[in-house]
């Protein structure tokens, strides 16, 4: 998960400046999320418009990067990013990103200062500026589904789905991003496309999809961290709660929210040990909620398991080159050796924060996500 602006290089001592949301953002992005229909009708308006341009484009072979919010999502999406033929939504892209056609053209024509790219919210590395691909498709999603991040709700969407007007605009989206980028092949990451595997493949049967993993422990301490860093920067910047429900994000934080992924029990049992400061034992639940599911779909449905990579965090981490050539050969996407090797160069596991849990808690992850974590080749809770 990413928030949808860089951090102002003005207040690098400020710990919440990475929360802060300029007030044209705020006010904006607060019209198009509460009123979905409206721009429903300008998106639909605006394909109608610029027919001409996408007339002869269609989506082909998009890539879909999934995997629960700190995985190694982000990396992935970001070396994707780079290659000539890719098209991703960027941070430049929020507000009104259901006409990205008009949108990007204006922006076109407004003068540029020159950007330096900063750290961003997450303090984890990773420096963006308003041109760093970012994942924005949950917009698309909530417009058409309002009840989709409503725990108490299944949330898959498996091969039965269908949704006729939604489909018509997802695709129309797509193909005029793809006009306005010049490019031919759309990326998007998006976390909770872990629970949309079935439906998307069903509506593109040619996609490729990356589903990321990473050994629970790691995957826990991470998560915890950001849960602590936005529940603050939250708390200290109320509009940065606002601004995080209005892209879909709901991961960590003052909203944080459950997938439910058809176990209203386990649901409510993960919400109610978040709520009562059961972190670990909540994350180690979740994590493996969330796997379970991902390794049953693919189980059960063999064309779905081909046309998706499960891409193991550590892998990217230790292997970066060989793990970068089999994810860019899996989405067919042609790249040279010396692109794989300068990719890779900055690959490498994370050295800012180490789990810090206590031998309970190491047991208490294991004895969690372990059957889970078995078939995805993680031998103990280490996750070797």
């Amino acid at each position: 998960m990413t928030t949808s602006f860089p951090q102002d290089p003005r207040n690098e001592t400020n710990p919440d400046t990475g929360f802060t949301v300029p007030t044209w953002m705020h006010l904006l992005g607060g019209w198009v999320h509460r009123h979905p229909r409206t721009w429903i009708r300008l998106g639909n308006l605006e394909t109608r418009i610029v027919q001409d341009a996408i007339t002869d484009i269609t989506v082909d072979r998009p890539v879909y990067v999934a995997g629960l919010a700190r995985s190694g999502t982000t990396i992935l999406l970001e070396c994707l990013a780079e290659h000539p033929q890719v098209g991703t939504h960027r941070y430049a892209d929020f507000p009104p990103l259901l006409t990205p056609y008009w949108w990007n053209r204006w922006l076109s024509l407004v003068p540029h200062s020159r950007e330096v790219a900063q750290e961003r919210a997450h303090k984890d590395g990773i420096a963006v500026t308003s041109q760093s691909p970012e994942a924005f498709e949950e917009m698309l999603w909530m417009a058409f589904f309002p009840h989709i991040h409503d725990p108490t709700r299944c949330a898959v969407f498996d091969r039965q789905a269908s949704h006729p007007a939604f489909e018509r605009f997802y695709d129309d989206h797509m193909r005029k991003l793809l006009a306005v980028r010049q490019r031919q092949r759309y990326v998007a990451k998006g976390n909770y496309n872990l629970v949309r595997l079935g439906y998307l493949h069903r509506l593109y049967p040619g996609a490729r999809f990356l589903v990321v993993i990473r050994n629970p422990v790691w995957h826990i301490a991470s998560l915890m961290k950001q849960q602590a860093l936005f529940a603050t920067g939250e708390t200290n910047q109320p509009r940065a709660l606002e601004h995080m429900r209005r892209v879909g994000h709901f991961e960590f934080g003052l909203d944080r929210r459950a997938i439910n992924v058809g176990d209203d029990a386990m649901t409510a049992r993960i919400t109610e040990l978040w709520e009562t400061g059961h972190e670990v034992e909540g994350w180690a639940y979740y994590w493996a909620d969330i796997y379970r599911h991902v390794a049953d779909v693919l189980d059960a449905d063999p064309a779905l398991r081909d046309a998706c990579l499960v891409v193991r965090y550590e892998d990217l981490c230790s292997q970066p080159e060989e793990t970068l050539t089999r994810l860019h050969v899996h989405s067919q996407l042609s790249i040279e050796p010396q692109a794989i090797k300068e990719a890779a160069a900055g690959l490498h596991a994370p050295t800012y924060y180490c789990p810090r849990f206590s031998d309970r808690e190491l047991a208490l992850i294991a004895e969690i996500t372990q059957p889970v974590a078995a078939c995805f080749g993680y031998g103990n809770a280490s996750g070797n």
